[in-house]
């Protein structure tokens, strides 16, 4: 366990130079994930093992001929992420804390180091993040609380056995298995401190091409079936939340260039998201019932359609740009890199398609 020494050492050096007041809430980031890494044992290990159950031999195996191909046909980096896998026996991995005002889809930032800046809260522990949700309700804010499968400590912690395979997603569709290690993995090509949206962006667009291209090259008929079902409600769920936040949105702006009366705004407020209800509903019944999302629309605020804006609001632009840089992965990193080195309010004009990098582009 020299590794974990190492990291705790690290770790408590960069508490003592940040300063911070908030000691508790880093301590618990950082032996939360030590005690993810020690519960990590190589995937040969696993296979080896008499014990191991076969249908978790079998996901294993799909994960590393997965990794393989993220380092083959991805140009994603070799390195000891997802080499080993652990069984953490609960439902999430960490659970994330979003906020924002009453009338704004603008998240509340917390600024961490290497991070930077981010529109979320994470927490080993669900009694912690609730706790942590409700002091920020009383403070008047809309707040959101949500279990996420994986994270990715940005490539900082292949010294020390890298970012494991979890028990919270490797029982997920081929697809979306393929999905998360595409995505967790992109974040070690490129991470911009302090620009969530780029970020996530980014990596959930690295997750699609790279899915799908999994899914046509290396799926059984079975498997793309399935992972066609799954995909079409997430798309058909995520045009709905697209159009609701421009419609809050559209109205908030309404609200800062008139000073709506507040009871006016709030009648808005409410009629739009009476409206993402009532569609959602139609949605769910056009799916035959299927109640995945039921949880998330129970909960719907400004939190929340802010968070997911983070995952999907610059997708199609870097699925743009992907296309404009003929497909090549190698070329297509190099331009989000060029991207990550502008500006942050030069960044999604860059993005567009006849940006200064779409200029550049193509020419090698």
């Amino acid at each position: 366990m020299a590794g974990i020494a190492g990291l705790v050492a690290i770790v408590a050096a960069t508490l003592s130079l940040s300063g911070c007041a908030d000691l508790g809430y880093y301590w618990q980031s950082v032996s939360g994930h030590v005690s993810l890494m020690e519960a990590a044992r190589p995937v040969n290990d696993w296979l080896a093992d008499s014990h191991t159950p076969e249908k978790l031999k079998e996901r294993l195996e799909l994960s590393q001929r997965i990794r393989r191909f993220a380092v083959t046909e991805l140009d994603e980096p070799d390195n000891a992420s997802y080499h080993r896998y652990a069984d953490l026996h609960r439902s999430a991995v960490v659970w994330n804390v979003v906020a924002a005002p009453e009338f704004s889809l603008t998240l509340k930032t917390w600024c961490f180091p290497v991070a930077g800046c981010v529109g979320y809260r994470g927490y080993f522990n669900e009694a912690a993040a609730r706790r942590e949700a409700a002091r920020l309700k009383a403070q008047g804010l809309e707040v959101s609380a949500y279990g996420v499968p994986a994270y990715s400590t940005l490539g900082w912690m292949n010294w020390a056995g890298g970012d494991p395979l979890l028990s919270t997603f490797i029982n997920y569709p081929e697809g979306e298995l393929a999905r998360i290690i595409f995505h967790e993995l992109a974040h070690q090509v490129l991470y911009v401190p302090g620009d969530t949206v780029f970020n996530e962006s980014y990596a959930t667009a690295v997750e699609r091409l790279g899915s799908a291209r999994w899914l046509a090259e290396k799926a059984s008929p079975a498997a793309r079936d399935e992972y066609a079902r799954f995909d079409a409600r997430r798309r058909q769920f995520r045009a709905l939340t697209q159009a609701t936040r421009r419609q809050l949105a559209a109205i908030y702006k309404e609200n800062e260039a008139t000073a709506l009366d507040r009871s006016a705004l709030l009648a808005m407020k409410n009629r739009a998201l009476q409206e993402f209800r009532d569609s959602y509903a139609k949605l769910k019944a056009s799916w035959g019932g299927y109640a995945g999302y039921d949880a998330w629309v129970a909960g719907a605020n400004n939190a929340s359609f802010g968070a997911l804006a983070a995952y999907d609001e610059l997708v199609p632009a870097f699925e743009a740009l992907f296309k404009r840089e003929g497909g090549n992965w190698p070329r297509f990193y190099d331009a989000v890199k060029r991207l990550a080195a502008l500006p942050k309010d030069e960044r999604i004009k860059a993005l567009e398609p006849n940006g200064p990098l779409h200029g550049e582009s193509n020419g090698g």
